[in-house]
């Protein structure tokens, strides 16, 4: 799962002429160490929600990693 997270997370990076990562860890912060801005969590939200069907956004904001991960598992 944290493979396709980075596979979505890159392709959201890809399409804004940002860096790609080549590894993530779930501590990291999305706004601060991966340098998504509000249009890119929008595009992370939606590329996410068509590959799991689960709005991970939806109980509010989720600021890391591990938040996107534990909301995933718990479906």
């Amino acid at each position: 799962m944290k493979e396709k997270i980075l596979e979505i997370i890159n392709i959201v990076l890809e399409n804004r002429a940002k860096e790609k990562l080549t590894a993530l860890s779930p501590k990291m912060h999305l706004r601060n160490d991966i340098g998504l801005d509000s249009l890119d969590l929008a595009e992370l939200t939606v590329r996410i929600e068509a590959e799991y069907d689960i709005d991970v956004f939806e109980d509010g904001i989720v600021n890391t990693v591990s938040e996107i991960l534990k909301k995933l598992k718990s479906k």
